[in-house]
């Protein structure tokens, strides 16, 4: 295990204002209170959403694959995002720093507000549309007491429906203004809650399926559906899939790690994490899926689907409270923290963490609301979409800049200097060939998006993308022998 860095030894006088606040400074091993299980929250948080249920039910119907071959396909893919996000944890964790602050020294001191800035964009647009999905679940629960009201609707959306969506954008301000300890623990009642409520809807379901389980089990495990991409193509196509799903928060899990107390612990919750709770929350939807198959004569895949055929109160309620409550961990999660602090990159001295969470959340309010009515209808998702693609290199250009430009070593009073030749000034505070590096990778990763004949990579367009991106800047920063020699801070 590393020494931590001694953070307590840095000229905080010498730190350009327009580079540093306090949210943004490295944090001290004696601030940071992460260990194994609020990593292990974060990624149960970002798996167990309405999406996340969906998706890994829908992926043993839709490719026709034998089950035991999707399961190991999702595994694989667990596996893939553990080893990117360790990859990427690792230098917050020894310095402190969130994921704005450690792009510098690849990009530039202010080469690294292009990526924060995307970055900052498609997280603000999935926080909106995800807000609006987790009121979704809050109107659940107030028209099972209430009704549905008069049927007028404003801009698409029911005076109820209204009331849900404000409901719970005050909420998550409520949590987020309180700090990153009160989201912890959010994060840790909601995931473990989650969990105990699909396994109780788990064993209902079986129960009531009783000996007609286990033959639509070996239904869905037979894959017997059509392959129009062949076995191999079908089995890459869902790692490729699960690893897209992940990648918004791989690039930017810095922010999180950062609290983590050492590598050690953030490695442990990856591992519970990722892998082995990929693992079972797919064993879970797997036999709830199968049950539906057999109460319902046909297999769903959406939970709420699952509850209003069981036209249960009782279950209606513990499941709205249980989707809401998985929406906004995940929202908070992927959506919020990260662009929070990438806007408060952009003018440090102007724009604070909580500042930052605020912009982000006007931002996002009119997308949740117009997402009905105007957004969903003119394929603003799809620009959103390519934005996401776009940014996939920048994870390669971090991951080869730190391990082997420069030797995971960072100077770190320098990451807050913008002096004409410190070590992160490179060109104006740009570096050119990560620019020429991510230009070139990006041509590619977004044609997966918007070209139709490349449209068969769309699934892991993200980790070539990514891989384009590493390769191009290796080789230009090998090239132009531009790396200089960096020196870690050592202890006095």
């Amino acid at each position: 295990m590393h020494e931590q860095p001694p953070n307590s030894d840095l000229d905080i006088k010498q730190f350009d204002p327009s580079l540093y606040n306090e949210d943004l400074a490295p944090l001290k091993p004696q601030a940071r209170t992460w260990g194994a299980f609020e990593i292990f929250n974060v990624w149960s948080n970002d798996i167990q959403s309405l999406f996340g249920y969906t998706l890994a039910a829908s992926l043993f119907l839709t490719y026709g694959l034998n089950g035991w071959a999707v399961m190991a396909a999702i595994i694989l893919a667990g596996v893939i995002v553990m080893y990117l996000v360790n990859l990427t944890g690792k230098p917050s964790v020894k310095y402190g720093i969130p994921f704005p602050v450690m792009v510098r020294a690849s990009m530039g001191v202010r080469g690294a507000n292009l990526p924060a800035m995307l970055r900052a964009i498609v997280g603000i647009f999935w926080y909106g549309v995800q807000t609006y999905f987790a009121s979704t679940a809050v109107a659940l629960l107030i028209t099972a007491f209430i009704g549905a009201g008069s049927g007028m609707t404003f801009l698409g959306l029911s005076g109820v429906a209204w009331v849900s969506f404000v409901i719970v954008w005050l909420f998550q301000i409520a949590i987020f203004w309180q700090g990153i300890e009160r989201i912890k623990h959010f994060l840790n009642l909601a995931g473990p809650l989650v969990y105990v409520v699909m396994v109780v809807l788990m064993g209902i379901v079986w129960y009531q399926a009783g000996d007609e389980l286990l033959p639509a089990i070996g239904t869905i495990f037979s894959g017997s559906g059509e392959q129009n991409m062949g076995a191999v193509g079908a089995f890459l196509a869902i790692v490729g899939t699960m690893v897209a799903y992940f990648a918004a928060v791989v690039i930017n899990f810095g922010d999180f790690t950062r609290f983590v107390k050492t590598e050690r612990q953030m490695k442990l919750g990856n591992l519970l994490g990722l892998p082995l709770n990929v693992a079972f929350f797919s064993f879970i939807a797997l036999i709830i899926t199968a049950g539906t198959l057999v109460l319902f004569g046909e297999a769903l895949t959406n939970p709420a689907d699952i509850v209003e055929r069981v036209d249960s109160l009782p279950l209606t309620i513990i499941a709205a409270l249980t989707f809401f409550a998985a929406t906004v961990g995940i929202n908070l999660v992927a959506n919020f923290i990260p662009p929070a602090y990438d806007l408060a990159n952009l003018f440090p001295s102007k724009i604070s963490f909580k500042v930052g969470g605020l912009i982000t959340a006007v931002i996002a309010f009119f997308v949740g609301a117009f997402w009905i009515s105007f957004i969903s209808q003119i394929g603003i998702p799809g620009f959103v979409n390519a934005l996401g693609a776009i940014v996939a290199p920048f994870y390669g250009i971090i991951v080869v800049d730190y391990y082997l430009i420069k030797r995971q070593q960072l100077d770190i009073q320098a990451l807050f200097s913008s002096k004409p030749g410190s070590t992160y000034y490179y060109t104006n505070g740009w570096n050119t060939r990560a620019l020429i590096a991510f230009g070139g990778a990006a041509l590619f990763s977004l044609s997966t998006v918007l070209v139709p004949a490349l449209s068969s990579l769309g699934g892991y367009g993200w980790l070539i993308g990514a891989g384009l991106g590493g390769a191009f800047y290796f080789g230009l920063m090998r090239q132009f022998k531009a790396a200089p020699t960096f020196t870690q801070q050592k202890a006095s």
